[in-house]
């Protein structure tokens, strides 16, 4: 197996990991890279094929389960109670009664909101002066729709924005000590906010995200506080982190290309091309080889999902985007048992974001070249400075 040094945090690989993936996918489905000591997959064939495969999983087995420090109890009680980091029976039992809350009818429902959300930030742009789409669009509209969903205040937007940064921090590259105080702080006060609107929901429930959890049951069985609190803080921080990015991603490819037709298709397409998530590991329970290489209970594998979304093999001339392109499916939401459960949102979320963004702004053009910012394993934009062509002198 071929190994290959990059710094994730490299100034040229933070603004295109795309040539080190082609790189390292010519070494075969598997390389090892030696900034993270971790065995990775590159092709599609390949990363697909592993997260579906039932002999690895998210959760570390009890013997190679690391050491939590004191400092970062907190942080990690939260994590205790996450689907997403959870496998069965707990994993199935978790998501099932999750689902029962978060139905398609309550997606649906989103259409109206998610709509009025784009139109009253597209009203606040200026009509003049270049601006940061991230900022002043692609940030708040994910983090005010999650507020509509859970049925919480519009006003706690900034609180929730700021807690998710700094959790969501935890999982970047550039990981510090500042960086896991600011982490446990943001649980503490966001355990503190999701148990308080508990409370009143169940005193009062309402038509919301929160009351549907609290009332989903199977039999007896219904989710206890503390998965309450943490299902709330997963579909904050999984779901809004990831939309801000691809809304900013493909806002990007669409000016950078001259694309305007918003559809299912396109956004796919967006999706595929310069998904907002690289990197998503698994944990290997039986000894076993895979692609030619032998594994042992305990080892690590990491998903490269950008380099899978550019496998040639898959999707010809795959840095060309084509809202036309057929193929299977992208591995932008991951694939399998832990295949995101806020997909159907955040497509909409998508769709509805972009299309009302172009028909209001059919004139928009960059006004500075994009930047990304420095957040691997996520990929996204640190600002996205646009204007309308027609306010140019």
């Amino acid at each position: 197996m071929e190994r290959l040094s990059q710094s994730p945090t490299d100034p040229d690989f933070v603004q295109n990991p795309y040539t080190f993936y082609d790189r390292a996918r010519a070494a075969g489905d598997l390389f090892y890279w030696e900034e993270y000591g971790l065995v990775c997959a590159t092709s599609h064939r390949a990363v697909t094929a592993l997260l579906k495969d039932r002999r690895l999983g998210r959760e570390a087995p009890p013997e190679n389960a690391p050491a939590i420090p004191d400092h970062l109890a907190p942080f990690y009680a939260i994590e205790a109670h996450s689907m997403l980091e959870l496998e069965p029976p707990r994993h199935t039992r978790l998501r099932g009664l999750v689902l029962r809350g978060f139905t398609s009818r309550r997606i649906a429902a989103m259409d109206g909101p998610i709509r009025e959300i784009a139109a009253r930030l597209l009203d606040t742009l200026p009509p003049d002066d270049p601006f940061d789409l991230i900022e002043r669009y692609a940030r708040p509209l994910p983090v005010l729709t999650i507020c509509r969903l859970l049925g919480v205040p519009e006003t706690a937007a900034p609180d929730l924005l700021r807690w998710s940064n700094a959790m969501v921090a935890m999982y970047q590259a550039r990981r510090t000590r500042a960086i896991e105080d600011a982490a446990v702080a943001a649980s503490h006060a966001f355990t503190a906010f999701i148990e308080a609107h508990i409370a009143a929901k169940r005193a009062a429930p309402a038509d919301d995200l929160i009351s549907e959890l609290i009332a989903a049951h199977d039999g007896s069985d219904r989710l206890s506080t503390p998965e309450l609190v943490t299902t709330c803080i997963l579909l904050l921080n999984a779901g809004h982190e990831a939309t801000v990015h691809s809304l900013g991603n493909a806002t990007k490819t669409l000016l950078e290309t001259g694309h305007r037709g918003i559809h299912a298709a396109s956004v796919e397409e967006a999706l595929r091309h310069d998904p907002p998530l690289h990197m998503f590991t698994r944990w290997v329970y039986e000894d076993l080889t895979l692609f030619g290489q032998d594994f042992r209970r305990g080892d690590r594998i990491a998903c490269l999902l950008g380099a899978a979304n550019h496998d040639p093999d898959t999707y010809p001339d795959p840095q060309s985007f084509d809202p036309a392109r057929t193929g299977p499916v992208n591995t932008s939401f991951g694939a399998g048992l832990h295949f995101c459960v806020g997909a159907p949102l955040a497509r909409l979320e998508l769709r509805i974001g972009l299309a009302a963004l172009f028909h209001r702004l059919p004139d928009l053009t960059l006004a500075a070249p994009p930047r990304y910012a420095d957040l691997y394993h996520f990929h996204g934009l640190d600002r996205l400075m646009v204007r309308r062509s027609s306010a140019r002198t």
